[in-house]
């Protein structure tokens, strides 16, 4: 974390509601006049925005082995946190961002058996270090959200059910691993439910840091 700004992540299998929780969350803290940044991952930088291209196209004809699919995730975040995450944190504002270090860790190290534990110093390298306020983890059976996503367009969608089984194994192992960091919300839950819980979270941890809403 900054010492100005507060940076927030969230995690979730496909289909677990993650943006429309951050569009829902950044315009009720701009209402309540708190600037806010939205951003992604992979993406958010011009660099970003390649790389995913290259990660998610599903009609590519090369193939792309794990490490190699590793090091473009990481790449990507490296300049995403150096040119669009840091400065935005140091001029104070509240950083929301989808997907971050705990995705590489779940899909990389989890489901594509890279090892959790043998990746998590490369990832935290390359993520300069830097750990998020707090990590919002929406939780949901695969089966659910690969229904909700409807037609599965990217490359990483596309995979097997054992695959995405497979992520949110490792998303419940990393939660388990660091409950004071990474919270675990029902995302069977209407999306108003999880809304208020989440908004109910950050609002504690801005009054923690002398920001009372």
């Amino acid at each position: 974390m900054s010492k100005k700004g507060l940076f927030f992540t969230f995690e979730g299998g496909e289909g677990a509601g993650k943006t429309t929780l951050i569009e829902g969350l950044a315009k009720k803290l701009a209402t309540l006049d708190f600037s806010v940044v939205k951003t992604r991952e992979p993406g958010g930088t011009k660099l970003g925005e390649h790389i995913r291209n290259i990660l998610l196209d599903h009609s590519a004809t090369m193939s792309i082995c794990p490490r190699a699919e590793l090091s473009l995730f990481l790449a990507s975040r490296s300049q995403h946190v150096e040119e669009v995450i840091i400065p935005a944190l140091e001029d104070g504002k509240i950083v929301l961002c989808d997907r971050f270090t705990e995705s590489s860790l779940a899909y990389q190290g989890g489901a594509r058996d890279l090892g959790i534990e043998k990746i998590a110093p490369i990832c935290s390298y390359m993520a300069h270090d830097l750990i998020p306020s707090s990590v919002f983890y929406l939780d949901i059976d695969p089966k659910i959200g690969l229904q909700r996503r409807g037609k599965l367009s990217d490359r990483i969608e596309s995979e097997t059910l054992a695959f995405h089984q497979k992520i949110r194994q490792a998303f419940l192992y990393l939660a388990k691993q660091h409950p004071d960091r990474i919270q675990v919300f029902d995302a069977g839950k209407s999306c108003k439910e999880i809304f208020h819980e989440a908004f109910d979270s950050i609002a504690d941890i801005l009054a923690a840091h002398g920001l009372p809403i």
